[in-house]
């Protein structure tokens, strides 16, 4: 697989499908960590109370178990006993409801998800495998670059935001209130931040996720059947599948907006006819 593959030959779904019954009971738990992802748009959805957000199925809990359990945790402050739920999305419902009237607010739609995936990585960050804790450790620290940008663009409070006692979290807490060195930052600081500045959302997205895929590449290059080669495998799996999805649904607004422009093109056209020849 490379970034730039126009064409698919397996779904995530499928892949999960393959690749769960050879799993290990204790595999099985750490794959879990990569479809809570999943969830984590569909907990959005449902905290925003989003009409038109398609449930994802890709993730582990059914949109009942999720409905159930910000429901539990709003109006009782506790989680469903027989559903396990991880400690970032009880801290997440929590801290969204305290901050409804941010969260009503459309500009926040952004924070809001990179808070999320803040909280969830740095959880996810924890679990018993040390290429999965790099993998979501470097997800951590790209969200937490994102949430320092966002920050100091609505006028935020940064400290608030960032999530984890690493040591990217502790240079970006202290951001602002000294230079930042980059000679004894994260190697990839500079790089995330000369990201933040592209203008282009899609371009900026493109560049991320590229830095990702190369991480990838780099640490599985010489693991061709190890447990973390198939892990890299779904994870390129899941950025194409993403990417697919997002050019699909560029090329239908771009088709509509072609159409729209196309039918008032032609009613001007029949107006100015009409006009010359009264």
């Amino acid at each position: 697989m490379s970034l730039d593959d126009a064409k698919k030959t397996w779904t995530v779904a499928e892949f999960k499908a393959e690749m769960e019954p050879m799993l290990s009971a204790s595999d099985k738990k750490l794959v879990r960590w990569i479809f809570y992802i999943y969830d984590n748009r569909n907990l959005l959805g449902a905290l925003r109370k989003k009409a038109d957000a398609a449930f994802d199925d890709r993730g582990v809990y059914t949109a009942e178990e999720i409905t159930e359990i910000c429901h539990l945790l709003y109006t009782e402050d506790r989680v469903p006993p027989r559903i396990p739920t991880p400690d970032y999305v009880v801290s997440f419902v929590r801290n969204f409801y305290i901050r409804q009237e941010e969260a009503d607010n459309q500009e926040m739609d952004g924070l809001l998800e990179d808070s999320l995936s803040a909280l969830y990585y740095n959880e996810a960050k924890r679990c018993q495998n040390e290429f999965l804790s790099a993998w979501f450790e470097l997800n951590l620290n790209i969200r937490n670059v994102m949430l320092s940008v966002n920050c100091r663009k609505y006028g935020l409070e940064k400290n608030d935001y960032i999530v984890g006692n690493n040591d990217m979290a502790e240079y970006l807490r202290q951001w602002g209130s000294r230079d930042l060195n980059f000679s004894d930052a994260p190697a990839y600081l500079q790089e995330l931040l000369q990201i933040t500045e592209e203008p282009d959302l899609l371009v900026r997205e493109r560049k991320t996720d590229a830095l990702r895929w190369q991480w990838l590449e780099d640490r599985t290059f010489y693991k061709t059947f190890d447990f973390e080669s198939v892990i890299a495998y779904l994870l390129r799996l899941e950025i194409l599948e993403r990417w697919m999805a997002l050019d699909k649904a560029l090329g239908e607004k771009t088709f509509r907006r072609l159409v729209t422009d196309m039918k008032r093109e032609s009613a001007n056209t029949l107006e100015e006819f009409k006009e010359n020849n009264k």
